[in-house]
């Protein structure tokens, strides 16, 4: 199954940028962006380099991820004044956030927000995210006005996808945007197999998906995606390192390999105007 969305030049990519994630510690890695200055400058950066979308965590005083609504409100404000970018927020925190909290981030009005489609083991932690949780996010972001990103990490979270959309229609705008997270241990493995399995399994419904490679997974799952006519998600959250042995400087390297390679399949990086329509995102600003 190909890219099926006909709203945009099927040439244009998707890139989204994750440029902080709830793992890694700024201790350990001083390039990350954990204040909303460095988050803004990313931002920035990244945009001009050829992202149209970002997708954010945030983190406290301390450099550790939090869930704080003031926060994520300031930083939600702060994406829009300085970027054009479609604003994403991570409805998943950190593994340790409780269901309750997760569900207040939509609070912040954010454009779009994360959305998994099931409990994973994320290495030795387990993500949870129970069927009943699911539901009462997605009908909640179908309240707010809040696109989803569906987050798959394997094959029955794709098969719980098609139950949601079968139960609950399609989301706000009409388009239905998925993400395919390869690489984690625990869930599925960050191969050009398991994205084909992956892509030929998803609801007929989807009208453009993404694909993300965890760690060495990284290059392999992108170019597998782009072969398929997929989008792209990079950056610091996923991958450390730019080539073996030498750690990423800053997410705008990790973009501007995006757009190379991009540029080898002969696709342009999308512009934010154009990922807005092809999420659906459109009808919130007419």
């Amino acid at each position: 199954m190909e890219q099926r969305s006909g709203v945009v030049d099927p040439q244009a990519l998707l890139i989204t940028v994750a440029p902080t994630g709830a793992e890694t510690s700024k201790a350990d890695f001083p390039q990350l962006p954990t204040t909303l200055e460095e988050l803004v400058r990313t931002a920035q950066e990244c945009e001009a380099a050829g992202a149209a979308m970002i997708h954010v965590h945030i983190r406290d005083d301390e450099h550790l991820p939090t869930l704080d609504l003031a926060r994520l409100t300031d930083t939600v404000q702060a994406l829009r004044e300085a970027t054009d970018l479609v604003v994403q927020l991570s409805t998943g925190g950190s593994v340790h956030d409780p269901l309750e909290t997760r569900l207040k981030v939509l609070d912040a009005e954010p454009d779009s927000c994360s959305l998994t489609m099931g409990t994973t083991n994320f290495g030795d932690d387990v993500f949870s995210n129970p069927w009943p949780f699911v539901c009462e996010l997605y009908q909640l972001s179908q309240e707010r006005r809040v696109v989803p990103e569906f987050e798959l990490f394997d094959l029955g979270q794709v098969a719980a996808l098609h139950r949601l959309l079968d139960r609950y229609g399609l989301p706000y705008g009409g388009r239905v945007h998925c993400d395919l997270v390869m690489g984690v241990p625990g869930g599925m493995p960050g191969t050009a197999d398991a994205l084909v399995a992956a892509v030929a399994a998803l609801p007929p419904q989807v009208t453009s998906w993404s694909a993300t490679g965890i760690g060495r997974s990284t290059l392999p799952v992108a170019l597998a995606s782009l072969s398929k006519g997929g989008h792209l998600r990079v950056g610091m959250e996923d991958v450390l390192t730019i080539r073996r042995g030498e750690p990423v400087e800053s997410n705008r390297q990790l973009v501007e390999r995006a757009v190379a390679l991009g540029e080898l399949a002969q696709r342009r990086p999308m512009t934010t105007t154009e990922a807005k329509e092809l999420l659906g995102l459109r009808l919130a600003t007419v």
